[in-house]
């Protein structure tokens, strides 16, 4: 039971930060083809803002390649927690990421100044994410 829980743990840490990215940069990238039909010029902010949320499936993958020497037989419940808590973190984190990305290029196109505000407001939910990567280091 402890080597399925485990790599339930993984499988959940992998594929929760990845589904987590790709929502995120769907959402941010939806705006930003919006935004090309009213400000093409802008293009490079667009994209810029899009990745952002890419990050949190990195996270996750650092983290699952790091758990990847554990002991299933030993540590399945302890791997089963940590995943599904970094998956979770780095899901939620990702998509409200998209969504304050997708908010600046909106912005961005409309004409106002606001790619470096975003990129600063865009780093607070990534902030959780990182977090989560560390505190699966560390246990």
């Amino acid at each position: 039971m402890n080597e399925i829980l485990g790599y339930i743990g993984l499988a959940s840490m992998l594929a929760l930060s990845m589904v987590g990215s790709a929502i995120g940069t769907t959402i941010a990238g939806n705006a930003a083809e919006g935004a090309l039909k009213k400000n093409p010029e802008k293009s490079s902010g667009y994209m810029i803002l899009s990745a952002m949320p890419a990050t949190q499936g990195l996270y996750g993958f650092i983290a699952f390649l790091i758990w990847m020497s554990k002991d299933f037989a030993t540590d399945g419940i302890t791997l089963f927690a940590v995943g599904l808590a970094v998956g979770v973190v780095c899901l939620i984190s990702s998509i409200r990421q998209g969504q304050v990305c997708a908010n600046g290029i909106i912005n961005i196109s409309q004409g106002h100044d606001v790619q470096t505000n975003t990129m600063i407001y865009a780093a607070f939910p990534e902030f959780y994410a990182i977090l989560g990567l560390i505190a699966a280091l560390m246990v």
